[in-house]
């Protein structure tokens, strides 16, 4: 990639990343963190690898994406917006009352949207099921999904797994946001990881391990489209929960957000600084 195309996929992080906040504050609740950390990775596949059409959302010959840790769902609108799929005024209308946008996908509400999520651990095998379509019709659509690390608790997640691995549905990726907190408190203290990319080995996939904001290392992981003799692809991005917002990645949790007063004017201000960054 050039550094063009760099620039040009860290400015749509940027962008993503504004939108979220500028929604997420003006609804005044919400799943700060967990939002924040998956933000270079949507700017990864929705500005550079993901084959999409916004005019055509159910273009046959496009790739899907599956949003398994529902609850990052306004980074997706915000990248759905922002790449076309409805006008970007419609942010403001997040898990109001009528919205198309809930505060978890759902793909008969939502343009852009090809899964509803939001009941943790289902994701990865709706996209697993897409995957063995796509590969038993000979079709070349890649299927991607995004898991996060306290998901993985979910016995579900590790039967998906063994399928995957079993039918060797390269056609899928999946990122494992790896940014150690869940909704009770530090991952170690909930459940304990262990050797994530040693399990990943174990149920045998490849694995590649890169920084959650890195767009470099996030490219090259998964640009290259995979042939048939490669086994599917687990990336796990080592993330911050609130990741690229200094305010939010210093808070002890920063899973899910009622704005106090105080708090609102921290992310206010992180709001105004990034408008008037150049980026």
């Amino acid at each position: 990639m050039t550094t063009s195309d760099i620039g040009e996929i860290r400015r749509l992080a940027h962008d993503i990343r504004l939108e979220t906040l500028k929604a997420l504050t003006g609804l005044g609740f919400g799943h700060y963190g967990g939002c924040m950390s998956v933000v270079e990775t949507l700017a990864v596949l929705y500005g550079d690898v993901m084959r999409i059409d916004p005019a055509d959302p159910d273009w046959p010959e496009r790739d899907y994406l599956v949003l398994s840790k529902g609850h990052a769902g306004p980074a997706l609108y915000s990248t759905l917006a922002i790449k076309g799929y409805f006008p970007l005024a419609e942010l403001a209308t997040l898990n109001q009352n009528g919205t198309r946008l809930p505060s978890h996908p759902d793909r008969l509400r939502t343009r852009g949207v090809d899964a509803t999520t939001g009941s943790l651990g289902q994701g990865v095998s709706i996209a697993a099921g897409m995957a063995l379509s796509h590969q038993l019709g000979g079709r070349r659509n890649r299927v991607f999904s995004i898991l996060g690390d306290g998901e993985l608790n979910e016995g579900q997640c590790w039967e998906a797994f063994q399928f995957i691995a079993h039918h060797n549905l390269n056609n899928l990726t999946l990122f494992i946001d790896y940014n150690k907190q869940q909704l009770d408190g530090l991952l170690d203290e909930v459940i304990k990881p262990f050797d994530l990319a040693g399990k990943f080995r174990a149920f045998g996939f490849e694995v590649a391990t890169v920084k959650g904001d890195d767009i470099n290392a996030i490219c090259a992981a998964v640009a290259p489209v995979r042939n048939g003799e490669q086994r599917p692809l687990v990336v796990i991005l080592d993330s911050i929960k609130g990741q690229g917002v200094a305010y939010l990645e210093r808070l002890a949790n920063s899973h899910h957000l009622r704005l106090t007063p105080d708090v609102k004017r921290e992310i206010e201000q992180a709001i105004a600084d990034m408008e008037a960054a150049d980026v």
